[in-house]
């Protein structure tokens, strides 16, 4: 379950026109923040990433499934799975056996996923793979949607 105030971030990210990978984004830090503070680990900056964006998806962000041929059809397929769920209204208690086999199976994994080096290295990895148009576009539309501060 995601903290009250990730999700008060996300939603006014939400207002102010911003993308919904970014308010998911308010999902990702939450997640770095809690392997950081030891509360579970990560195999790697991509699992802890990717655990952040199935907590967005869950929270109701508009955050469509990847298409297919950029991951795998499990991921892809989980992620449609948690589109809907976030989309739905309908509120079930989560299994506690599920839940804690997920928790025990995440504490025992590494912590170092969320270090900064390694953030730092999954940063430059994905921004080579994306063409200098598509940067300058997400350049664009960030200085076009940035929060107007007063001086």
């Amino acid at each position: 379950m995601p903290e009250k105030e990730t999700l008060e971030r996300a939603r006014e990210d939400e207002r102010e026109g911003k993308s919904p990978s970014t308010q998911a984004g308010e999902f990702v830090r939450e997640e770095m923040h809690h392997i950081r503070e030891g509360k579970h680990g990560a195999a790697s900056p991509q699992q802890a990433i990717a655990i952040g964006l199935s907590k967005a998806r869950r929270a109701g962000v508009k955050l469509q499934a990847p298409q297919k041929g950029k991951t795998s059809a499990n991921t892809r397929e989980k992620a449609e799975r948690d589109y809907e769920k976030g989309q739905s209204h309908r509120q079930r208690k989560p299994s506690t056996g599920r839940s804690r086999a997920t928790s025990q199976a995440l504490k025992k994994k590494g912590r170092s996923a969320a270090s900064h080096s390694a953030l730092s290295g999954q940063a430059r990895g994905s921004a080579a793979a994306r063409g200098s148009a598509s940067r300058h576009n997400a350049a664009m539309k960030a200085s076009r949607t940035r929060s107007q501060r007063s001086k």
